[in-house]
C-alpha cells in the first residue's frame, strides 16, 4: 500500500511501511524524507524564492558528499520523469566497509526548485532503485 504526503507545496506518494521525517524550520529550504526499513532513504529539499538553480543544488550536493567520504566516484546525470527534466550526479562510495549508492537530481516545480537524494547501502540501492524512481515520478507527476 501507498502513503502520500502532501505540504510544503509538493505532494508524492511513498511506501506506508517507511518511516517519514519531516522537517518544517522557520526558513526555506524545507525537506521531508522516508526512510525505507533496511536504511535506505529518499529525501526532499524544497527551496522558494532561491536564486540557486537545479545544477547548482547538485553541484553543492556533490561536494558535500566529497567532502564527507573519500574516494567517492561520481558521474554527471540526466534523466527525464514523464516531461520533467532533471539532472545531477550518481554517487558511489564506502562507508564502515559497505559500498553505498547515491544519486542527487536537481529540478523546477513551479516556483519551486527541488533537490532529491536517494540513496541506499549498495544491493538495497538495486532493490529500491524502482521504488525511489516511482516516488519522484508521483512528485514531478503535477507539473
Amino acid at each position: 500500500m501507498t502513503a502520500r504526503y502532501e505540504k510544503l507545496g509538493v505532494q508524492f506518494l511513498y511506501p506506508e511501511n517507511w518511516q517519514i521525517r519531516d522537517e518544517e524550520p522557520v526558513s526555506w529550504p524545507r525537506s521531508v524524507s522516508v526512510q525505507s526499513p533496511g536504511g535506505g532513504f529518499w529525501s526532499l529539499m524544497v527551496y522558494r524564492g532561491s536564486d540557486k538553480s537545479p545544477a547548482d543544488l547538485t553541484k553543492e550536493a556533490l561536494s558535500t558528499m566529497q567532502q564527507e567520504y573519500d574516494g567517492l566516484e561520481s558521474m554527471e546525470i540526466c534523466e527525464e520523469f514523464r516531461s520533467v527534466k532533471t539532472s545531477g550526479y550518481d554517487m558511489s562510495f564506502y562507508c564502515l566497509d559497505l559500498v553505498v549508492t547515491a544519486r542527487a537530481l536537481g529540478a523546477c516545480l513551479g516556483d519551486q526548485t527541488l533537490l532529491v537524494i536517494w540513496q541506499a547501502e549498495d544491493r538495497e540501492f538495486q532493490q529500491l532503485e524502482q521504488v525511489f524512481r516511482a516516488i519522484t515520478t508521483s512528485l514531478l507527476d503535477r507539473c
